[in-house]
């Protein structure tokens, strides 16, 4: 079996959680290939106390992988799937951070949870993804998709922003707003949730059009089947916006034609036996705390 392992970070507390999981894997004997700078950062790290450097490193990926470990917060997941990209290696997120919507493992239950992950006892759940296309392919070359969202917001200005947005070449609104969310399933428990949308289940075919801080009241979030092909234009005092993919933005100029849809892959999680996306609702957004409940 071989193994990726990713980090973007590395603290104190999550030290002893990453000698576990390393020392467990080293003991199967499973090949281990970590990503060049997170190993780096390990043994930067005082609290570790042994060496890891028989293990290979990584730039780059490719499809003789079997799973794939990502270690930290969902910002972390989001990095590791520009990784992945469309290789359809699992990914295992271990929770080292702090809400972890999407992360399989608790960091405290690390020992069983890898022994049911090495036995097959696990599902995986796969997640579809959004993709922009813009005149400019160079903003975001190769890497031009999004498992959560894509915004596009104001830039420089306390001004707001014209989002002229259609549906499959037919005209839907101008939102005012300070920005617009364009969320998958995945992506509806995170930004498009803080700005009033839906939750929606992570398998439903579907997207979220969010807008942020609208001006024109009657506009309200949208769910619109994903397959819809979206074209959105900005206009504005400023001459350029943002956009953003997950956590990777850039600049365009105003006028520019973006249009999105869904990606043409996937992006595949593991859920461990005895897990679900309900189960995670009452967990993370502490459903159920109700007494009358």
């Amino acid at each position: 079996m071989k193994i990726g392992i990713y980090g973007q970070f590395y603290h104190k507390e999550a030290a002893l959680y990453v000698q576990q999981l390393l020392d467990i894997l080293d003991k199967k004997k499973i090949e281990v290939i970590i990503e060049k700078n997170f190993l780096d950062l390990i043994h930067e790290h005082d609290s570790i106390d042994k060496n890891y450097r028989h293990f290979s490193t990584f730039e780059e990926l490719d499809t003789s992988y079997d799973l794939f470990f990502s270690i930290g917060g969902d910002g972390t997941i989001l990095k590791t799937v520009t990784y992945i990209r469309d290789l359809s290696i699992p990914i295992v997120g271990i929770n080292t951070g702090r809400l972890g919507f999407l992360a399989t493992i608790k960091k405290q239950e690390i020992q069983d949870s890898i022994e049911k992950i090495l036995a097959g006892k696990y599902t995986l759940s796969e997640r579809s993804l959004l993709q922009v296309l813009i005149d400019d392919k160079e903003v975001f070359k190769d890497i031009n998709f999004a498992l959560n969202e894509i915004v596009v917001s104001r830039k420089n200005t306390t001004s707001m922003i014209s989002i002229a947005t259609q549906l499959n070449g037919e005209s839907l609104t101008n939102y005012w707003a300070d920005g617009l969310i364009v969320s998958t399933p995945t992506g509806s428990t995170g930004y498009s949730l803080s700005c009033g949308g839906p939750v929606i289940t992570p398998h439903t075919s579907s997207l979220i059009l969010t807008p942020i801080a609208p001006h024109n009241l009657n506009a309200r979030p949208l769910v619109i089947p994903d397959d819809t092909v979206i074209t959105l234009k900005v206009s504005g005092r400023e001459k350029q916006h943002l956009i953003s993919l997950d956590s990777r933005i850039a600049t365009l100029d105003n006028e520019t034609t973006i249009t999105l849809k869904k990606a043409p892959f996937t992006i595949s999680l593991i859920n461990l036996e005895g897990e679900s996306f309900l189960k995670t609702l009452r967990e993370k957004l502490l459903w159920g705390e109700d007494k009358r409940n």
